[in-house]
């Protein structure tokens, strides 16, 4: 077992965290998330982090990606260290180099499914490039329900309106936090196709932390989390050897 997940010399690392600790709350309510977690994240490839109940997955994805700070230790997005960015250039960074999946899809419901794909590259000022536009759609099969507002949509299309408004800004990183959480096995799948597509077809950086061994095995490698700590860096995962992994760690 190792601390460290560490990326080929020859593949540029899109995020990493150097010794990420993240302590919540303090004394003896305290609870170390993360203990020392040294990885990084390939550019080009589709990672997936996976652990216990409790182990930190959650907690390194959110740090990594800017969402909460780390108690010590750096975390980075390409060459830019998140803990030295006051609150408005994170922002900034997150805007333009960010892009988020959630379980709970956060979309707005008063607009359509193409008006929230679009709405990142409007509230940053950018325009909407169409070629890109029409490649995401087109990779979701959206087509037919852009018009539609969320409401009206099922949760596996919302689901992939959220991925597609992740993407559409082309991100250097797509972070996503148990994204078929809330989806049957058919639109669980079918998401997780486009996001191995976008992986394939646009050389998209996408990191998934997920409970499911067959939402994992989509992925080119899997990061394991135990007690806060890096414990297995396992690349070419089957739904099989995950298990065999997750047997090990007690899940």
């Amino acid at each position: 077992m190792t601390q460290t997940a560490a990326v080929p010399a020859t593949v540029r690392a899109a995020a990493r965290a150097v010794d990420a600790v993240k302590v919540h709350g303090t004394g003896e309510a305290s609870v170390r998330a993360l203990d020392g977690v040294s990885v990084d994240f390939e550019s080009g490839r589709f990672t997936a982090i996976m652990g216990p109940s409790g182990s930190g997955k959650s907690t390194l994805l959110h740090c990594i990606a800017g969402l909460d700070r780390l108690t010590s230790g750096e975390a980075y997005i390409g060459d830019v260290e998140l803990g030295r960015l006051k609150d408005k250039p994170l922002t900034l960074l997150r805007r333009e180099q960010v892009g988020f999946i959630f379980q709970s899809y956060n979309l707005v419901p008063t607009l359509s499914a193409a008006d929230n794909i679009t709405l990142p590259l409007r509230i940053a000022g950018r325009s909407v490039d169409r070629a890109a536009y029409d490649d995401v759609v087109g990779i979701t099969g959206l087509g037919a329900r852009l018009e539609h507002r969320p409401s009206e949509l099922s949760g596996g299309q919302q689901q992939r309106v959220a991925a597609a408004r992740a993407l559409m800004s082309r991100p250097a990183i797509v972070f996503a936090d148990e994204p078929t959480g809330n989806l049957d096995s058919k639109a669980g799948a079918e998401l997780l196709g486009f996001l191995r597509d976008a992986v394939d077809r646009s050389q998209q950086t996408i990191v998934m932390v997920t409970h499911d061994p067959l939402a994992a095995a989509r992925a080119d490698r899997v990061v394991f989390l135990a007690d806060g700590k890096v414990v297995q860096d396992h690349r070419g995962p089957t739904a099989d050897s995950i298990l065999e992994v997750m047997r090990h760690l007690g899940e």
